[in-house]
């Protein structure tokens, strides 16, 4: 048998349910270089199988609550020094000021991020905390979360590697709660490569976060960064990594494949951004990998061609803020919302409002959460349509 007949019926496999494995789907990916259109059409037809004619986002601020941080990636620019203009120490005043700003644009989710453990290198971060009457970010995170809660919106704390208690604390006022994967791949750590100053990016670290998400049953956003240098083999791998641990715990709410972009005040200035094409192979096989998961590609790192990747597997555009910038990428702006969703339109497909948490996912939070989002909630678990446009 040749390998393109091998080729589609390992894609008709997973039309039918079936599991696809590891080599299969490197055998898939290295036909789809050459033409993906059979890829590309199977993981349309498992998207619109399992999420209709629907494409969802979350209407958010982002509070960027501290972005001193002990790691260095070479190709971050979120990182803060104590001397950098760019400097974000959020007070209390300034973290309740934004979340009634966020109500007045009707805004859901309260987006709280931080950098990764700020007081373990900075005195600066251990002074702020202690001007706020602070011990820990962490604590200082819930007293944001409750503040938020209180204005009815909802949180989500992507802050890093958390740990187990930490997170179990962040459970109780967060609906769900996130941190890339970025990797599985230990060379990607290794001299000269993205990850070598970046401790808390080992790949057994963020695993063990993600393995501790699912025993606290925390609805958990992670995703792959795509175009840092990696090998297929190793993106594959990084998919599957998430994949199993979902089969395990059943927590994973959703994957973000993000295209790497580069910035100018890094190490990896110089670097392309990920290819295109490539990328749409990478949604593609990520979709015939877990046909079920929501998938989503942040619009603001491809412009002038997000809508285009619905027709290859996503059924998500991730959080997009009317209000605030992307701190991770300033670079890029977050796109209008009447234009994504005239684009998603244009495109088959109708933009609604979800919560920082899909719907599949409810029975994992506190009835006290619940509460507080039925107010707003319509008949399918999303937002009610007056409440955000």
């Amino acid at each position: 048998m040749n390998k393109l007949v091998l080729n589609s019926e390992s894609l008709n496999n997973v039309l039918e349910n079936k599991t696809i494995s590891r080599q299969e789907t490197i055998e898939i990916y290295q036909h789809a270089i050459k033409d993906p259109r059979e890829l590309f059409s199977v993981a349309h037809n498992l998207r619109k199988k399992f999420k209709k004619e629907t494409v969802t986002f979350s209407k958010k601020a982002f509070f960027n609550i501290v972005n001193l941080c002990k790691d260095t990636c070479t190709y971050c620019t979120y990182k803060a020094e104590p001397e950098d203009t760019k400097l974000s120490l959020m007070s209390k005043q300034q973290i309740l000021e934004l979340l009634q700003l966020a109500k007045k644009y009707k805004c859901v989710e309260a987006l709280f991020v931080t950098g990764e453990k700020p007081e373990q290198k900075y005195p600066e971060a251990r002074e702020w905390l202690k001007k706020n009457g602070f011990k820990s970010t962490v604590e200082y995170l819930t007293h944001a979360s409750e503040l938020a809660l209180e204005l009815g919106l909802f949180p989500h704390t992507n802050a890093g590697n958390l740990n187990f208690e930490e997170m179990r604390e962040l459970k109780k006022t967060n609906v769900s709660m996130g941190i890339m994967l970025e990797n599985v791949s230990d060379r990607l750590t290794e001299r000269g490569m993205p990850h070598y100053l970046a401790a808390s990016k080992r790949p057994k670290t963020r695993l063990s976060i993600l393995e501790n998400s699912g025993k606290l049953k925390i609805p958990m956003t992670t995703g792959i960064l795509v175009g840092i240098g990696e090998t297929i083999e190793e993106i594959i791998d990084s998919i599957f990594a998430i994949k199993q641990l979902h089969q395990k715990y059943g927590n994973i709410q959703e994957v973000i494949l993000q295209n790497f972009q580069p910035k100018q005040d890094t190490i990896m200035k110089n670097n392309p951004s990920a290819d295109e094409n490539y990328f749409k192979t990478i949604v593609a096989l990520s979709r015939i990998i877990m046909p079920e998961m929501n998938i989503q590609i942040p619009p603001n790192l491809s412009p002038k061609s997000y809508q285009s990747f619905l027709s290859i597997g996503i059924n998500d555009w991730g959080g997009i803020s009317p209000l605030t910038p992307d701190f991770v990428n300033p670079e890029f702006s977050w796109p209008e919302i009447s234009k994504v969703d005239e684009n998603s339109k244009n495109a088959g497909f109708d933009l609604k409002c979800r919560f920082p948490i899909y719907p599949e996912f409810f029975s994992f939070i506190s009835k006290e959460l619940r509460d507080k989002m039925s107010v707003i909630e319509d008949r399918e678990g999303l937002v009610k349509e007056e409440y955000w446009r």
